[in-house]
């Protein structure tokens, strides 16, 4: 059972996984949508299969992997891993990642867990994705912890204990890792660096009173993701240059709906996930520290400097960077054939967005802004492993 402080925002437990199924099923948007990511199923015999699962692990097994290998199958050349053997997978621990994809990051780290035979990371996902109830069922079915956002400044900082809460709770008590993203939102330049207020919201609890215990206990470690192709480049590039042309332009739901299924079901080459060493051990020199804000922030460069050190680099990243930098430093790493596929791409990409009136000057911001994306990878690797 989970405890009572913690209902509104925990998967749901076992007790309430049929209930929940079953409201699911019924729902005509959870239907529609099935349909559309995985056309040609048969709705009624997949409604008949998850009608008789009763708990967490088995729907994992029995539906969330088949529909992970399908996505993986459909949308990518493979997703592989590296670093399994630099952490105790058995011992629970909180996954911090670089933030690519919504929905795919957290889920193809569940894809390498389970092919590990170990079970799937619990994962938290801001509210602002639930906009429809079935989404939040099925999120909560499937291992989700909700983070709520957009609150007032009070409310943000209740919402932010019972999280913090929840995480040590779950992996002290429960024996369950669980996934949580570096920063608040993908980060639309591919320049990934720990938000300072993650690691301040994680140390609001835990059971000693020291700042860097209450770290350590979550035993944090880092997890490098590397897609070659971003399906979401161009949207990203669409919002710089809205952003542009009004300072004060916000995406709209419908807009973090189309950035989903984009994700989900286009094109992403590789993607690798490279499991990084705990930051247990660099973090326990910090202990003597009293000043709590170098805590923090030494804590964040550890956890960047293993994301960063552990990129898979791709040739395309190369390439952008060479182009964004007008240099041809890496010229070796990539062919003139691959040279003229990516700059069909970037082309490609571009020729998809969707805003009037762009002009030559904004479609140049806009590659600019896709080449950014591609070069930071390799940029951050770089200063992350230069001597």
């Amino acid at each position: 059972m989970i405890a009572e402080e913690y209902k509104d925002i925990a998967p749901y437990d076992d007790e309430q996984f049929a209930e929940k199924m079953q409201q699911l099923v019924k729902d005509p948007g959870f239907a529609d949508a099935i349909q559309y990511v995985l056309p040609g199923v048969d709705y009624k015999q997949l409604a008949e299969t998850l009608g008789k699962i009763t708990n967490k692990e088995d729907f994992q097994k029995q539906v969330m992997l088949s529909i992970l290998l399908r996505l993986e199958a459909a949308t990518t050349d493979k997703v592989t891993d590296s670093g399994l053997d630099n952490v105790d997978l058995k011992v629970s621990r909180l996954f911090i990642s670089n933030h690519r994809d919504i929905v795919l990051d957290a889920s193809f780290l569940g894809l390498v867990m389970i092919r590990q035979g170990l079970p799937a990371q619990e994962v938290a996902l801001g509210d602002n994705l639930l906009i429809y109830d079935w989404i939040e069922n099925l999120v909560r079915l499937n291992k989700g912890i909700i983070v709520k956002r957009n609150l007032r400044l009070t409310k943000a900082l209740e919402a932010a204990r019972q999280l913090s809460g929840y995480i040590h709770y779950c992996i002290s008590e429960k024996k369950e890792s669980v996934w949580i993203a570096q920063r608040e939102g993908r980060a639309k330049d591919s320049n990934d660096v720990t938000q300072e207020s993650v690691l301040k919201m994680l140390a609001l609890s835990g059971k000693s009173d020291n700042l860097v215990d209450r770290l350590l206990a979550l035993r944090i470690t880092p997890v490098a993701i590397s897609y070659e192709f971003d399906p979401n480049d161009y949207l990203k590039a669409t919002e710089f240059l809205a952003k542009r042309r009004d300072p004060d332009f916000k995406k709209s739901q419908r807009d973090d709906l189309r950035s989903m299924e984009t994700g989900l079901l286009k094109h992403k080459g590789r993607v690798h996930f490279a499991i990084c060493k705990e930051i247990n051990s660099d973090l326990s020199e910090l202990h003597d520290s009293t000043d709590k804000v170098e805590i923090i922030r030494r804590a964040c460069a550890l956890i960047d400097k293993e994301i960063h050190s552990n990129y898979k680099i791709y040739p395309i990243n190369y390439y952008a960077y060479d182009q964004i930098n007008d240099t041809s430093r890496f010229a070796g790493e990539y062919t003139e054939a691959q040279s003229e596929q990516y700059n069909r791409y970037f082309n490609s990409q571009l020729d998809k967005v969707r805003l009037e009136d762009v002009t030559a000057d904004e479609r140049k911001f806009m590659l600019d802004a896709m080449l950014n994306m591609y070069a930071f990878p390799l940029r951050n690797k770089l200063n992350a492993t230069q001597v």
